[in-house]
């Protein structure tokens, strides 16, 4: 497995009517077909019901999800905030797949209000930590998301949040790249 290229999934942490979300995930899509180092894989849990307690016998759409989530060499988290936090779908989706994020690196996309949805990154943070995943510093955030996107989907000033995209996919790549040689020499035990 020599290859530079890494199996990026990105999360969309959002599934309200009308929610933000794929537009956000849709802009941060295409930087990472640009960057050249990934091939993408969008995991939209929408319209999906994923239990909130883990079972011994999971539905079959979280088997699915599990199966692309394990192919992964890194992933972004696409997260608004709710209520200083993130949303409870997401927590639910995390949690029903705990193996699938260990040694592999995560980072995040947030949006919001005045805060971009940074407390729901930092509190996101603490959960990846638990099982196992490497954080990467740099983010990408929106503030005032609503304001942010033209009629389009992309950003009306995209200046810095593309350069913020890259700087964070470069970080991704990196950790992607080592991690998935390690865990090929000496499976992560955990």
């Amino acid at each position: 497995m020599s290859s530079a290229r890494l199996r990026l999934a990105v999360v969309l942490g959002s599934t309200r009517e009308g929610r933000l979300c794929p537009t956000v995930a849709n802009w941060f899509a295409g930087q990472g077909r640009q960057h050249g180092g990934f091939d993408l894989d969008l995991v939209d849990p929408y319209g999906l019901d994923i239990p909130v307690a883990p079972s011994p016998e999971p539905p079959a759409q979280v088997v699915e999800i599990g199966q692309r989530l394990a192919a992964a060499d890194a992933f972004v988290i696409v997260t608004p905030e709710y209520n200083h936090s993130f949303s409870a779908p997401l927590k639910s989706l995390i949690d029903w797949h705990y193996v699938q994020w260990r040694a592999k690196p995560v980072g995040f996309v947030s949006y919001g209000g005045l805060a971009g949805g940074l407390r729901a990154v930092e509190q996101l943070r603490l959960v990846f930590a638990e099982l196992h995943a490497a954080t990467v510093r740099d983010t990408v955030s929106f503030h005032n998301a609503a304001q942010l996107f033209d009629e389009a989907g992309d950003p009306r000033d995209p200046e810095g949040c593309n350069t913020a995209a890259k700087t964070m996919l470069d970080q991704l790549h990196w950790w992607g790249r080592a991690l998935r040689q390690a865990r090929l020499e000496r499976p992560y035990q955990g």
